[in-house]
């Protein structure tokens, strides 16, 4: 695939960062950050605009363009596809190697004396402003708010931000009422003895009024902002959404409410001389909650004695403890999901011996299998569709130049899910229609090792998700390998399929501990570049386990799988695996065939049926 020829573009920005009509005084360099001015991890088309620069597409990644330079920071999942889609104008940082430098760092060391570094205000988190900006004072740099977005006065065809209808939640599949969140959180909010709480993540305001929206593909999520005083609600959102009368009922616009849950909706764009507004009116010792992730702008329209920031909000917190319904809901999710890709993996088995089916075809085979189950949405991300080589690229995407045919002698990885109304899912296998090497029986089976170390372990009632995550690696450091990405993430209910507070990765962050409701990820994985993928993902609850002895009364945590697709056995070197190891796969096999054996006996798939009961037959050790 050919990088994308940014030649003309960063000529284009360069003149842009010395032009009055734009900047105050001319910029030396601009970060164009990857986010929205939600700090969203997956964004709009009109919001792409590190791809626009630059070429590279992945979800996570930072651009910054000095008048000699072009330099692009992100993680090992990007490495490979950033190399890929980036011509040679710029360098790729690869962080969370050793001489890497941060951004900070790289900007001290090129920039000429009493330099001022530019940003848009809106795209960047207040944390990460604070960090930089105390970096760069302290080597004579200045980061300065540039107002206008410099990457939007060259991009003349950038699209619309998008306004789409509103999906309806009711309580059947959220557990919980709209007002009754506000409720809860007004009281997080007294706790605190905080007056206003500003909503600024996508995810979150769909949460709390249980609604969701299409503006951000593969995210069920709509743009806007929501302010919670102790006695006013204020939804700042845009078009003509809020006319449709599922939506007008569902808030109660038209009734007359207890004026506490009274919605004041408001035009998306005057969020800040609301807040601007709002913080005029404040005496001293009141205070307004917003994440410390929350953009620089928002966070500066509050005056620094009234902010309260936390890093993870109330809203986040509660909203990654799924309740019995929405756990029931993910459930659902999960089982339907699975007779999607016994359908998909049976059809495989017949038709890639033929050498017809292409990533692109196989990906597109799971959708239009997915699409079939009840309440079908939308798929949870791009398919990672991925054969041999491809199968490296952590986060790879099929596109008509990159395409394969998958065979019998390559291995396959597909990492695919999809939004359910009653919930998302997210899952890895790794199959071999042919015969598998020695070496890649091998890699799987160290990886298999590590999913089923960490699906199975128990562990204290407040542990962080961090604390696991060497667990999935161990098999594998033990031979001298690993993998450059965290091994599992938050997952949502009808919402985004990474969410916060937990997690489970080497990179220490600020993980909130894992509790009972929590649903997580757990995929490590193996990559040898330029030649095969192997990862092994299934969506775990956090649920309580029952323990021989109970230390200082504290009591402990375990897994259970929601994702039930089989693991391919004729990968597996079984003379690699512990007597228990061997029992989880056949107790974990023994499940797959009773649940999703009886969906599929339900919806008449005999042959994908016939697929399950073969690929989950017990595997024997041999002593």
């Amino acid at each position: 695939m050919s990088p994308k020829i940014t030649t003309e573009l960063l000529k284009q920005l360069r003149q842009v960062m010395k032009s009055p009509r734009y900047v105050q005084e001319p910029v030396q360099a601009y970060i164009v950050p990857s986010g929205d001015a939600h700090q969203s991890e997956y964004i709009a088309p009109c919001d792409c605009r590190r791809a626009f620069i630059s070429g590279f597409d992945g979800s996570a990644g930072t651009a910054i363009v000095t008048e000699q330079h072009a330099a692009m920071w992100t993680d090992g999942r990007y490495f490979l596809q950033a190399a890929n889609q980036m011509d040679n104008n710029w360098t790729l940082m690869k962080m969370g190697l050793k001489d890497t430098p941060t951004q900070e760092d790289w900007l001290v060391s090129v920039l000429p004396e009493g330099s001022k570094v530019g940003v848009d205000p809106f795209i960047i988190p207040a944390d990460q402003w604070k960090r930089m900006s105390k970096v760069l004072r302290s080597a004579g740099h200045d980061l300065v708010p540039v107002k206008e977005n410099l990457i939007d006065t060259i991009w003349t065809d950038r699209p619309q931000r998008p306004c789409k209808p509103l999906i309806v939640l009711d309580l059947s599949y959220t557990g919980v009422s709209w007002k009754d969140k506000i409720v809860a959180l007004r009281s997080k909010m007294a706790e605190r003895k905080v007056l206003w709480f500003v909503v600024t993540a996508l995810d979150e305001v769909a949460w709390l009024f249980n609604l969701r929206g299409s503006d951000v593909e593969y995210n069920p999520v709509f743009f806007a902002y929501a302010v919670i005083g102790m006695n006013t609600i204020r939804l700042f959102i845009d078009g003509d959404r809020m006319m449709d009368p599922a939506v007008r009922e569902h808030l109660q616009l038209d009734s007359t409410q207890e004026p506490e849950f009274k919605i004041q909706v408001m035009p998306y764009g005057s969020i800040l001389m609301e807040l601007q507004a709002v913080s005029a009116g404040l005496s001293p010792k009141e205070k307004v909650w917003l994440s410390d992730k929350a953009s620089y702008a928002l966070t500066e329209a509050i005056p620094k004695a009234y902010r309260y920031l936390t890093p993870y909000t109330p809203i986040c917190i509660a909203k990654a403890v799924k309740n019995a319904l929405e756990t029931e809901g993910m459930r659902r999710a999960h089982i339907k999901d699975a007779v999607a890709l016994c359908e998909l993996f049976n059809w495989l088995e017949k038709e890639v011996p033929k050498g017809t089916v292409t990533e692109i075809i196989a990906a597109d085979k799971a959708e239009e299998f997915r699409s079939q189950q009840k309440d079908f949405v939308e798929l949870s991300f791009a398919t990672i569709s991925s054969t041999g080589p491809n199968g490296a690229i952590i986060h790879y995407k099929p596109v008509p130049e990159t395409n394969r045919t998958l065979s019998v002698n390559e291995i396959y990885l597909l990492d695919s899910g999809a939004q359910y109304k009653d919930g998302t899912t997210d899952v890895t296998r790794t199959m071999h229609f042919g015969t598998p090497s020695a070496y890649e029986k091998e890699c799987f089976t160290y990886v298999l090792k590590g999913h089923i170390a960490v699906s199975a372990a128990i562990f204290p009632n407040g542990t962080k998700g961090h604390l696991l995550d060497s667990f999935a690696r161990s098999a594998l450091w033990d031979c001298g390998l690993d993998y450059l990405h965290g091994t599992g993430h938050g997952v949502g209910s009808f919402l985004n399929v990474h969410e916060g507070p937990c997690g489970i990765s080497y990179k220490t962050f600020a993980d909130e501990p894992l509790e009972a409701g929590m649903i997580v990820s757990d995929e490590p994985g193996y990559y040898e570049d330029g030649s095969f993928g192997i990862r092994i993902e299934n969506v775990v609850l956090v649920i309580p386990a029952e323990t021989k002895y109970n230390f200082k009364n504290r009591g402990s945590l375990t897994f259970e799988p929601l994702t039930l697709v089989p693991i391919q056995t004729k990968m597996i070197d079984v003379s690699l695996l512990t007597q228990k190891e061997c029992n989880w796969v056949n107790d974990y096999h023994q499940k797959c065939r009773e649940v999703i054996g009886a969906e599929l006996e339900r919806q008449g798939r005999h042959e994908a049926l016939r697929w399950l009961i073969r690929e989950t037959e017990p595997l024997i050790r041999v002593q």
